[in-house]
């Protein structure tokens, strides 16, 4: 893992980055990215760590969570099992969660320790690494009783809204649709932010050129409304809020402060702290590369130790499941920077590790991913661990 030592930041918005020969970069840049890097599949490049050498206290925890850093995590119990591919999940005012199935489109409900199928969505076209992906509830849930869903088309990438009421959902209505869509690079994730507007991190859909093409909604971080318009404030009123990215897999707020983790190519996966209007460099950049007028990620790992996919924020860090990694990083944040350096968790011990969410009570609840067709299940995979941090 490398990290930023200018307190974690790269540059600043676009424009005020530090100069340099944008054309010499791109082609050092492309040179680097020569085999592709999607849901944490394959062998691309050994991991060869050139971490600070605080790399020393970088470790799992046992199944007793010894202590390895700042905080301390530790396996409280596990919340459900038998689930196909969890992908999305969002909690309910009433604590209750719901849970996205990516291949079987299904949404189901977790409560008091019982998992109940709420209904299917139809229209889902499940691939490699699509299907029914993110969910959000409403803030104003029940008075607006309405849950999101990111889902695969068999044309593109799409997000709806239905009706979620007496533990069944209705009908989706699309309220945004045409962003790019392929086997891989789908992006998907969604989460509402403190403004009270909908945020949606898109993947390229395997064409690099949309992420730096204004007009296309692919490798962007989308800002909208809850009926699917640009949410006012927005850059130039488009609908996206960032651009630049490979494949956004992971979106957070801590504050105010929104934070996105993305899958590299074969070098970097990344870690950004996401300003309105930036350009965050892919396909000239991955990783930290200086580009002018590009904003640099706060963190980057080699995708072996990483591949992330959800993030949350919980008691001043950023938690970051590791796909191909199978680890959970705690990485120290504030105000859109790194304050230290980033520990990993559970290495190795549960598997392929893809969503984390901060769960009502203070705890986190962590899903494997070892039924998405790259892992090794185990009995009773896919589970959900719940985990209490303490320092």
């Amino acid at each position: 893992m490398v990290l930023n030592a200018r307190n974690g930041r790269g540059h600043a918005p676009a424009g005020r980055g530090r100069p340099r020969s944008t054309a010499a970069a791109a082609v050092a840049a492309f040179a680097l990215v020569t085999a592709s890097c999607s849901d944490g599949a394959g062998d691309a490049e050994p991991s060869v760590s050139t971490a600070s050498p605080s790399a020393s206290t970088t470790g799992s925890t046992g199944s007793g969570g010894t202590q390895v850093g700042p905080v301390k995590l530790t396996v409280a119990g596990t919340v459900a099992t038998g689930l196909q591919v969890p992908w999305g999940l969002a909690f309910l005012p009433d604590k209750s969660a719901l849970v996205a199935e990516r291949d079987s489109a299904k949404l189901k409900r977790i409560a008091g320790g019982q998992v109940t199928e709420v209904g299917t969505v139809p229209g889902v076209d499940p691939s490699a690494e699509g299907g029914l992906l993110g969910i959000a509830v409403d803030p104003q849930y029940p008075t607006r009783p309405y849950v999101y869903a990111y889902y695969s088309s068999g044309s593109d990438n799409r997000i709806a809204r239905l009706t979620y009421s007496n533990n069944s959902i209705g009908s989706p209505e699309v309220i945004l649709q045409g962003i790019p869509m392929s086997p891989i690079h789908n992006g998907g994730r969604l989460r509402f932010g403190p403004d009270g507007y909908l945020y949606a991190g898109t993947g390229d859909g395997s064409d690099r050129p949309n992420s730096q093409n204004d007009d296309s909604l692919g490798g962007k971080i989308l800002r909208i409304t809850t009926d699917g318009e640009p949410a006012p404030g927005n850059p130039d009123n488009r609908l996206w809020y960032s651009k630049g990215h490979r494949n956004v897999q992971g979106i957070a707020f801590g504050g105010d402060q929104l934070y996105a983790a993305e899958f590299g190519q074969s070098t970097w996966d990344e870690l950004n702290a996401i300003e309105p209007g930036a350009n965050y460099g892919w396909p000239a950049a991955e990783g930290i590369s200086e580009l002018d007028g590009m904003v640099d990620p706060i963190a980057q790992w080699r995708p072996s130790d990483a591949s992330p996919s959800g993030i949350a924020f919980a008691q001043g860090h950023i938690f970051m499941a590791g796909l191909r990694g199978g680890r959970l990083w705690a990485i120290p944040v504030a105000n859109g920077k790194r304050t230290g350096e980033p520990i990993a968790f559970f290495t190795r011990q549960f598997g392929r590790l893809r969503t984390v969410e901060a769960a009502p009570d203070g705890s986190l609840w962590l899903t494997t991913s070892n039924t998405d067709g790259r892992g090794t299940p185990k009995p009773g995979d896919d589970r959900i661990l719940r985990l209490t941090i303490s320092r």
